[in-house]
């Protein structure tokens, strides 16, 4: 069985949304990480000092959700995840090999 690992680098936060609609075709586990970064988009400006003065951040808010599914779902997760996002981006994957820490069992089956 082919696995691949998708990472969503989201600018707004719109995870749950994701989160819902891959419930509805059995994909288990995520793991969600905020961070801070930039993209080719610059942050809005920030006004400060009661306006007088304006301040453009370096760096906003990310959201990176992280997954990894089978080969037959992959395309429907894809799916599912641009129609419940408005922004962002999508990285696929293939994982080449797979250990559980538990047993040491290497390529043991993922579902």
């Amino acid at each position: 069985m082919n696995l691949y690992r998708i990472e969503i680098y989201l600018p707004e936060n719109e995870v749950m949304a994701i989160s819902e609609g891959l419930k509805q075709i059995d994909v288990g586990g995520l793991t969600v990480i905020k961070k801070r970064g930039r993209g080719k988009h610059p942050p809005p400006e920030i006004h400060a000092s009661k306006g007088s003065a304006i301040f453009r951040p370096q760096f906003t808010t990310k959201y990176v959700v992280e997954l990894i599914t089978s080969e037959d779902k992959k395309s429907k997760a894809i799916e599912i995840i641009r129609q419940n996002s408005t922004k962002g981006k999508i990285f696929i994957s293939p994982i080449i090999e797979t250990v559980d820490i538990d047993t040491g069992e290497i390529n043991s089956d993922f579902e």
